[in-house]
């Protein structure tokens, strides 16, 4: 196939079908397949790789993995082959875990998108067919209409009344008018109006087009190539990079002091060096990376049993952390099945003209099929034989009206429905009962207080205008003016049952909502009160207009209703919320939430959405149902709190661990554990990690929105870690003046008490109640306890031969028994004390 197809906006029809060898009925499918295997994924960057290579091979991308490794390699040529061995056994045993445990969570996460992919209309083998974009090949014919996005840069075979918003692409506010022809070679992209291209969406109307370009060769793809462009950072993400630097810091600070020591001390250098490295693997929470994988895998698969499919798995924690939702008020807080109520003309009575002229208007436009139209071509229906449409001006969220051009006989007649205040702008007269035209300023008050009064009762209200255009056959914007108003179009959508209490929950789990509605001020203040939003203060989009930033980044955590608000204002919104602290989420299912759901923290949105704000949400819920969203954060809370447990007992237990022997090393002869040893201990005291997303999590870590705080993990890692040292000492103290170990009994007695002391720390320090009033989870309870088994027989076995272990005479057990057990009742009196007097906890 040629693709050299460089200005494929200038060329005929058939020439480009001819080179992309395609057919207006589109590619068969054994073609597309080769296709898709000789241009790969319609991506823009390549595919994260999940198969089990790729990530094995992840396992060892460490740099402390990799110099260990170095390190093995380097005993084999110091003749040391069974310390090499070993240490290369227990690297490779840790990256399996790791290996096996995220293998199982990317497969399921996999699946779960699967199921909300967003699908691209497509002719294969002469009939349409929905199949991933991703899968979209060049020469493949698309079918799109309002809400779809754009798959690939294509050119317009056909097209009717076909409007796209290219703001991603070319910056440009207002909707660009769409057509099949041919344009000179020279044409710039933004006036490339017979191509479409990746990245963008329709507004209205529809149209069939040729894919040329996919992915990366795509224009949008040659921007996000040159500027490398990548998810943006999620709250939850910075929190681990920060905790990254933390370690770090203490790592390096300590094993460098620790390696010049030794040195200092005239002890052999490569086993320093070992020793060094070690420590920095005990310090070093290699199994986080996994942990995390596990949680919010084991928290998107039961999300998914409560009707919320995740997309993107990082943003789990930051739906925990949610302490702002910002929602539309159709289908979220109300039924969202809009209803037409009645059709008036000036005086406020029925009138069946009102109501065949908005008739003609729903059922001839282009757009996206939405509520409003629906309700109406369902309210009562016409004949309307003698009627057929000539043209359309598409709604777009500025003029807010939808104009369409209608013949009836001789008669062209534009009927334009919209905003009241946008509408009566472009009246000159209206309509009464009589069918007598009186001036609109003469009734331009008696409209408004009645619209008023219709909107404070929850009525949504729309205004009818229309203007006899005599002969012409095509409109603009500009044929907008002078028109008759001719009366009003009621609509109502009641609050959903039950809302009230789901807003109040919400609110009970810290989260406040705020109501972001292009309805009018007076019908978003009717159901903000009707649902128990907290504040009756409103924006209005006119008023956001008028301030500045700064003035809104003053008022927008006060209110909680922005009516009449523009797609860009969503945005401005979201940002002023995230400015002042907040962690945004952002409801949205239609075309103008698209830049919304980009800016929240958190993007949702339903199975049932157009596909452009389908595609930008981060979780799409099977059903548009707020209740929904409180077992979602739910679940978000608790893989954030049982993540944070594996922090807390890494830098704690570990930190304490490592500083012991970092310290017992400068004043004994003899290194406290070998290399080989340390390493078990750390692979050993991390094995029961890997059940923690299985459990418990205490109420109270549920109730509130929690997020990172280094200030309160560096607190809690001196001051658990140092508790662990003072134990760690004692048993040193133990061990060498009260037992008189010998330099392998010492080793011995150390590593059954460390990995003990280790492993059932985490019973303790996982929850901030008592360990009587918060049990474990069964698969974490049962290998904690196996992990100490199997660390007291280790000794006693010829793997402990192997690891340099010698046996433990019996009394060491009891005096060993006593420390572990003074340990964990100092923790639990330490927790306390903590928790009381140290902290308002605000992770």
């Amino acid at each position: 196939m040629n693709r050299d197809i460089q200005a494929f906006w200038s060329l005929q029809t058939e020439e480009t079908l001819s080179l992309l060898q395609t057919t207006p009925d589109g590619l068969t499918t054994s073609e597309a397949q080769k296709r898709l295997t000789q241009y790969g994924p319609n991506l823009l960057k390549p595919e994260k790789r999940t198969d089990a290579v790729t990530l094995l091979l992840s396992q060892f991308k460490s740099p402390i993995i990799i110099i260990l490794l170095l390190a093995a390699l380097a005993s084999v040529f110091l003749h040391d082959a069974v310390e090499a061995i070993i240490i290369f056994a227990i690297i490779s045993i840790s990256s399996l875990l790791g290996f096996w445990q995220e293998k199982g969570a990317a497969n399921s996460v996999q699946k779960l998108i699967a199921m909300v992919s967003v699908n691209a209309l497509v002719l294969r083998d002469g009939r349409q067919e929905g199949i991933p974009i991703e899968q979209v090949v060049p020469g493949d014919i698309v079918v799109v209409e309002a809400g779809s996005l754009i798959p690939g840069d294509s050119v317009i075979l056909e097209s009717r009344d076909l409007f796209v918003d290219e703001a991603t692409l070319t910056g440009e506010t207002y909707p660009v008018a769409k057509s099949s022809v041919v344009l000179d070679v020279g044409a710039p992209l933004k006036d490339r109006i017979n191509s479409l291209f990746m990245g963008t969406h329709v507004i209205s109307g529809s149209a069939n087009a040729l894919v040329v370009n996919t992915g990366k060769e795509t224009e949008f793809g040659k921007i996000s190539e040159r500027l490398k462009l990548k998810p943006p950072e999620t709250e939850f993400e910075r929190g681990v990079r920060r905790f990254g630097y933390l370690l770090m810091e203490v790592t390096l600070l300590l094993v460098i002091a620790i390696f010049v020591i030794n040195v200092y001390f005239s002890r052999p250098i490569l086993d320093s060096f070992m020793f060094s490295l070690a420590l920095a693997v005990g310090l070093t929470p290699q199994l986080l990376p996994a942990i995390i994988s596990i949680n919010l895998a084991y928290g998107a698969k039961h999300m998914a049993a409560h009707k919320v499919i995740v997309k993107r798995l990082a943003s789990i924690e930051d739906f925990g952390s949610m302490n702002v939702l910002c929602s539309d008020k159709t289908g979220t807080l109300t039924e969202g099945l809009v209803k037409l109520h009645s059709a008036i003309d000036l005086d406020g009575h029925d009138s069946d003209k009102v109501l065949l002229y908005a008739y003609l208007n729903s059922l001839y436009q282009a757009g996206y099929i939405n509520p409003i139209d629906q309700a109406i071509q369902t309210f009562r229906q016409f004949d309307v034989a003698g009627y057929h449409k000539l043209d359309e001006v598409p709604y777009d969220f500025v003029r807010k009206r939808l104009s369409v051009l209608i013949a009836d006989n001789d008669t062209h007649l534009m009927v334009t429905k919209g905003s009241v205040p946008n509408l009566i702008a472009v009246c000159s007269s209206a309509e009464d009962s009589s069918a007598n035209r009186v001036g609109i300023d003469s009734v331009r008050e008696q409209i408004q207080r009645k619209f008023e009064e219709l909107s404070s009762n929850g009525f949504r209200t729309l205004g009818l205008a229309y203007r006899d255009l005599g002969s012409k056959v095509r409109i603009t914007k500009e044929d907008e003016t002078d028109m008759t108003f001719l009366g009003l179009l009621v609509f109502f959508d009641p609050p959903k049952a039950g809302i009230a209490g789901t807003v109040g929950h919400l609110r009970a789990l810290g989260i406040s909502l705020k109501m972001v509605t292009g309805d009018s001020k007076l019908v978003a203040l009717f159901i903000g009160q009707k649902v128990g939003l907290s504040s009756t203060q409103v924006l209005t989009g006119q008023d956001l207009r008028r301030i500045s930033n700064e003035a809104l980044l003053q008022q927008v955590n006060s209110v909680d209703i922005f009516a009449e608000v523009e797609p860009n204002q969503k945005e401005r919104i979201i940002l002023a919320l995230k400015k002042s602290g907040n962690v945004v989420g952002y409801m949205g299912d239609a075309i103008n939430d698209a830049s919304a759901l980009h800016a929240a923290d958190v993007g949702l949105s339903v199975d049932s959405a157009v596909d452009v704000a389908k595609d930008a949400a981060d979780f799409v819920l099977l059903e548009k149902n707020l209740e929904v969203l409180v077992d979602g954060v739910q679940q978000g809370r608790r893989a954030f709190a049982n993540t944070l447990k594996y922090v807390f007992m890494a830098t704690s237990a570990n930190f304490g661990n490592m500083f012991s022997m970092a310290g017992a090393s400068l004043f004994l002869s003899f290194l406290p554990l070998l290399p080989k040893q340390i390493l078990l201990t750390n692979l050993m005291t991390d094995f029961p990690e890997m059940t923690i997303s299985t459990d418990s999590v205490d109420p109270e870590l549920i109730e509130k929105p929690r997020r990172w705080d280094i200030k309160f993990i560096r607190r809690f890692m001196i001051v658990f870690g140092l508790l662990s040292t003072v134990f760690d000492f004692a048993t040193f103290g133990v061990l060498l003046l009260i037992l008189n170990a010998t330099t392998d009994e010492f080793r011995a007695g150390w590593f059954v008490e460390s990995v003990v002391s280790a492993s059932l720390i985490v019973l303790v320090i996982r929850s901030r109640r008592s360990l009587f009033k918060s049990r474990p989870g069964k698969y974490l309870l049962v290998a904690t306890l196996a992990v100490c088994s199997v660390a007291v027989a280790i000794p006693f076995t010829g793997l402990g031969h192997v690891f340099g272990f010698t046996q433990i005479p019996g009394v060491f057990f009891l005096y060993l028994l006593g420390i572990v057990v003074l340990y964990l009742v100092s923790a639990e009196t330490l927790k306390k004390l903590f928790y009381r007097r140290l902290v308002v906890v605000k992770f």
